[in-house]
């Protein structure tokens, strides 16, 4: 720094000198820093000047300057502890190379060196001009920042900054920093019990904001400030008198909302400033003992609209029902002198306690958003720092800063911040962004490296999205990717791929099929893509669109599932008869009996067997069909199963014929039909029995309504002995109807 630019203004020369002497009486007073501290501290900082390592920043800003103020406002609000003073004065002298990390480490501990860290870490942040109004920023800052003092002193440093850029030539500036401390840190210090600094942030940034309605709201409230104090003093005055009167012990407090608030319920309730039902607030304590408490808070409750009329509409009772957080008081809004609108809160010393530091956490009774474990965290934090005990630094400086350790926050490009949890890749950033990326997604560029898909996301990345037209969801992806989101779409994706491909395949296997003159049977065919281990149809067509799965192949399989399914039919025992009718002719039988079955042209010899699908007997008009194990299977001409087979397979047809007589009987069922008269039963079975040549396996009797229906399994010889059976079956009295199944 030449001689000829100094590095401080007279005036900022003369405020140094002051803050430090203010600095260091303070500091000392608490105990928290020794003589040889505060002498180490400043000649870091005088030979950083000497040696040129401060600049002013691009708005023209003292760093010394403002880091003395900060520390300054630290000692008087919060009582930091030695490493918060010591990083607050040396984080910027090591952000700019002044002094390293390590160089803190031996001259003020390990403690404020990771303070300084956390303060160069959550600085970066502000590179990448990401809105600070986003909740997700918020929960960013946490994380970075990883001790809550570093958080403090930015809260601080905000609020010390913003009392200096008032006027300030660089109006960008003061926007941006104005937004920063309505959006950012006054919720923060709100949460944290900071309400002096919280109402401050929001006064000035709306003062810095919005100058013209600051102006008007503080002009009219400063015109009236005496006229409203008499008035607060006028109106408490009777309220007292008759308290006293009641022997109540209590406090009352008066007060005005701050500008902000009023501004605030101006716009909510769209009204001016005399439309503000509680421009005036006043708070009623009373100490009484726990088992009276509900009795006294309605006793005062009844004083008061003794004396003032109430609005009945604005009446909250959280004394005989309380908040689910715990808080506890009554709210009223009275007409007082002058038609003017107050609001009362009455509450006894406990529930003011349980409202200021217990459960009742300020910023939650006042209705912003909860976020589970932070809600907790933040009470902690904020009740150490009301209670001013001593220590409170080192209470602070062992909590753990984890509370979103099961998320990461990411920023694209261009600024924008995605929350998403622990775990999840580039993939699932791109899913999370848009359906389409992630599908086209072929790895990314983070922090302006070449990353793969199943990359590990960390908070603070920033992350570029690879895609590729040629790309297109795999299966494999569901292997790392971890939100659902990212599941979802990816399985929805492949199982749209999934069916254009079936669609082709199946059109490819029914063109095959025509062209081998073969009938395709949906049924058929899905008990083959069950047998053959298939999930699903889709699954089937797929296999054949990617060539795992060979056509041919599947239709030498669908063949050999239509005579599976051919023979189960034919063993298939007719209404539950247990009788095998199988007839079995060998050469030797034939040489002694003559041909039973002349088969083809002749043919004698072979094996053959009845299909129990039809139960033909001597006289039926039969066809043959050959089976797999060489058997000749003999059908009746009209059973539906040889019409398939005959479809399928005609080359395995033979024409049959019955040859001769056997001297077996053939199983067959008869279906009887008719009234349900006594003894109907017994002339039936009586009929069968006086009947030649024919023998009764089962009956199987059902009665309806007065009508019965039969099933009869018979052993006959013939079909003409079957025939005369029928007749006589109909003869009977009640017999309505006899048919062969």
């Amino acid at each position: 720094m030449t001689e000829q630019e100094p590095f401080y203004t007279p005036d900022e020369a003369r405020e140094v000198v002051a803050m430090t002497r203010s600095l260091v009486s303070a500091l000392r007073a608490a105990g928290e820093v020794s003589v040889d501290d505060v002498k180490r501290m400043r000649r870091i900082m005088d030979e950083a000047v000497t040696g040129g390592h401060y600049h002013r920043d691009r708005y023209g800003i003292n760093p010394v300057h403002r880091h003395l103020d900060t520390a300054l406002a630290l000692s008087q609000l919060i009582a930091p502890d030695r490493s918060m003073t010591a990083a607050t004065l040396l984080y910027n002298l090591c952000q700019h190379g002044g002094i390293t990390p390590n160089e803190i480490a031996a001259q003020f501990g390990a403690d404020t060196a990771v303070l300084v860290d956390g303060m160069i870490h959550v600085g970066e942040l502000y590179k990448r001009q990401a809105a600070v109004e986003d909740e997700n920023f918020h929960k960013l800052l946490l994380s970075f920042a990883r001790d809550i003092r570093v958080i403090l002193i930015m809260i601080v440093d905000r609020w010390a900054l913003m009392k200096r850029i008032n006027h300030h030539p660089d109006e960008k500036l003061v926007h941006d920093i104005s937004m920063e401390a309505r959006y950012l840190y006054a919720p923060l210090a709100h949460r944290l019990g900071l309400y002096k600094v919280k109402g401050d942030l929001e006064d000035m940034s709306l003062k810095y904001l919005n100058r013209k309605v600051y102006t008007q709201i503080a002009e009219k409230l400063n015109a009236t400030k005496k006229a409203r104090d008499q008035y607060v003093t006028d109106f408490i005055r009777p309220i007292q008198a008759r308290l006293e009167t009641e022997d109540l012990k209590f406090d009352i407090k008066g007060r005005t909302k701050s500008i902000n608030s009023i501004w605030s319920k101006m716009r909510k309730q769209q009204v001016d400033l005399d439309g503000i039902f509680d421009l005036f607030a006043i708070r009623i304590i009373i100490d009484t003992p726990r088992d009276r408490e509900k009795a006294d808070c309605w006793l005062v409750y009844s004083i008061v609209t003794d004396i003032y009329t109430p609005n009945t509409k604005r009446l909250k009772d959280w004394v005989s029902l309380p908040k689910s957080n715990g808080y506890e008081s009554l709210h009223i809004t009275v007409n007082g002198p002058a038609n003017k609108w107050v609001e009362i809160q009455i509450r006894t010393r406990r529930m003011d306690e349980v409202a200021e530091r217990g459960l009742a956490a300020h910023w939650r009774y006042k209705g912003i958003k909860s976020e589970g474990n932070l809600d907790v965290w933040m009470s902690n934090v904020r009740e150490i720092l009301e209670t001013g005990s001593e220590g409170q630094m080192q209470l602070i400086r062992s909590m753990s800063m984890n509370i979103y350790e099961k998320e990461v926050f990411v920023f694209t490009p261009k600024g924008d911040l995605f929350r998403l949890p622990q775990g999840a890749t580039i993939l699932d950033f791109a899913f999370h962004i848009h359906s389409n990326l992630g599908c086209r997604c072929v790895g990314g560029r983070v922090d302006g490296k070449n990353q793969k898909l199943n990359y590990r996301l960390k908070s603070g990345d920033t992350v570029e999205i690879n895609t590729s037209a040629t790309q297109t969801p795999r299966p494999d992806w569901l292997n790392f990717v971890v939100t659902s989101k990212a599941r979802n779409k990816i399985k929805q994706a492949i199982n749209e791929v999934n069916v254009r491909k079936a669609g082709i395949a199946k059109e490819m296997l029914q063109r095959r099929f025509r062209n081998r003159k073969i009938s395709l049977d949906e049924a058929t065919l899905a008990r083959l893509i069950k047998r053959m281990g298939y999930k699903s149809t889709t699954d089937f067509y797929v296999a054949i669109h990617d060539e795992r799965l060979e056509v041919n192949a599947v239709i030498e399989a669908y063949e050999q599932q239509v005579e599976r399914q051919s023979e189960t039919a034919e063993n298939a025992a007719p209404h539950g008869t247990a009788q095998d009718f199988v007839l079995r002719s060998t050469p030797d039988e034939a040489a002694s009996t003559g041909d039973i079955l002349v088969i083809g042209s002749g043919v004698k010899g072979i094996n053959y067997k009845l299909s129990k699908c039809c139960n033909p007997i001597m006289g039926d008009k039969i066809v043959g069909f050959i089976g797999s194990d060489g058997a000749v299977k003999i059908h009746r001409e009209d059973c539906n199963n040889v019409r398939h087979l005959a479809e399928r397979y005609p080359y395995r047809i033979i024409r049959s014929r019955w040859s001769g007589k056997i001297g077996s009987q053939f199983a067959v069922t008869l279906k009887v039909i008719g009234r349900d008269d006594i003894g109907i039963v017994s002339n039936i079975t009586s009929v069968i029995n006086k009947s030649g040549d024919t023998a009764l396996h089962g009956v199987s009797i059902q009665s309806n309504d007065g009508m019965f229906e039969g099933v009869l399994t018979l052993g006959v010889s013939s079909l003409d002995t079957l025939d005369e059976l029928i007749k006589k079956l109909l003869a009977l009295k009640g017999v309505k109807q006899v048919d062969r199944l």
